[in-house]
């Protein structure tokens, strides 16, 4: 484990879990096949690892044959997905993982944490937990897992966790899944919620996920956040909201340049005393879209604006994407 002051150590707890019901369906702890070094080809699903040597995961790999080495390792398991399972709202588990980490399923490419050389940044102490695309998993069939794993110095590998793929019981039937990539710009300027603002210098960045976590571990104020979604003009027609999980401190959010909701009070004088008037990062996010904003069959903004008062920052967790308004309100049902 690396060595950090115990309020550094606090800050990286705070906020990292995903506050979700989630049941195992598959378990992964157990024995992989690990291999030293770095190569694309063994994210393929036909890659022939038989020559790996085996490893114990969850474990470090200095405890599994390999003392002191650090650099770069991939980890491959096959497993066999029962014939009757669910095929949609799974999520990946892979705990802890020292210290930067790329995930691939039947060769797809899945999520990472932390940054790799040369611009370095450890993800050590960050829960792995990955939504997977819906029909990834093969029921019945062999699927395979590649990991990626990148250690600078210390213990690395595959740690710490219950290892396995977990369905969802709380989940929400999204219309539109706007997790993934968005377009991200850290300060504020007034036109950042204009549909034909040029957005060339902004940043490829993952939602949810904690800003700290994609590559702006300084960051504290205001962000933006952009991402173009098409709607059908089948869906068009329905009462639509908007979910954007859980959000730290207080955003406001705008659809095709216009102001649709937020949460907290931009308008204070001094922006860090808002924090004093609620918990606003516990909250779930999720606004109205009225129906002439709403250009069917063709691109629409949606612009956050989010202001972090200090510690983690972002769109952080929970479902972010397009629901209808029955099913929001079946979603809050389920949840009471």
């Amino acid at each position: 484990m690396k060595v950090f002051h115990v309020i550094i150590i606090f800050l990286v707890f705070y906020g990292s879990s995903v506050a979700m019901d989630l049941e195992k369906v598959i378990d992964l702890k157990g024995e992989w096949r690990i291999e030293i070094g770095d190569n694309q080809d063994f994210a393929r699903p036909n890659f022939n690892d038989s020559n790996w040597e085996k490893i114990q995961v969850p474990s470090r790999w200095e405890d599994q044959g390999f003392p002191g080495y650090d650099g770069y390792a991939w980890y491959r398991i096959s497993f066999k997905a029962p014939h009757k399972m669910q095929t949609d709202h799974l999520y990946l588990k892979l705990g802890r993982i020292d210290d930067v980490d790329r995930v691939y399923l039947n060769g797809v490419f899945i999520g990472g944490r932390g940054v790799l050389p040369p611009n370095y940044r450890t993800a050590y102490n960050i829960k792995r937990c990955y939504p997977l695309p819906e029909g990834i998993i093969k029921p019945g069939r062999i699927n395979v897992l590649a990991v990626k794993v990148y250690d600078k110095h210390g213990a690395g590998g595959i740690y710490k966790g219950n290892i396995g793929i977990y369905s969802r019981k709380d989940y929400v039937n999204l219309s539109i899944d706007l997790s993934g990539k968005w377009i991200f710009s850290a300060g504020d300027f007034s036109k950042n919620s204009s549909p034909v603002l040029n957005t060339k210098k902004w940043k490829n960045i993952l939602v949810p996920a904690r800003w700290e976590d994609e590559g702006y571990p300084d960051l504290d104020g205001f962000a933006w956040y952009r991402k173009r979604v098409v709607i059908k003009s089948s869906l068009a027609s329905s009462k639509l909201i908007l979910m954007l999980g859980k959000i730290n401190d207080i955003d406001a959010v705008y659809f095709n340049g216009t102001l649709i909701g937020s949460t907290g009070n931009f308008n204070v004088k001094d922006l860090k005393k808002e924090n004093l008037a609620g918990e606003y990062y516990k909250k779930e996010r999720a606004y109205f879209i009225p129906p002439t904003l709403i250009k069917a069959n063709r691109e629409n903004l949606i612009a956050v604006r989010i202001f972090d008062f200090g510690n983690k920052g972002g769109i952080y967790e929970g479902d972010v994407g397009i629901v209808t308004r029955d099913e929001y309100l079946r979603h809050q049902q389920r949840k009471d």
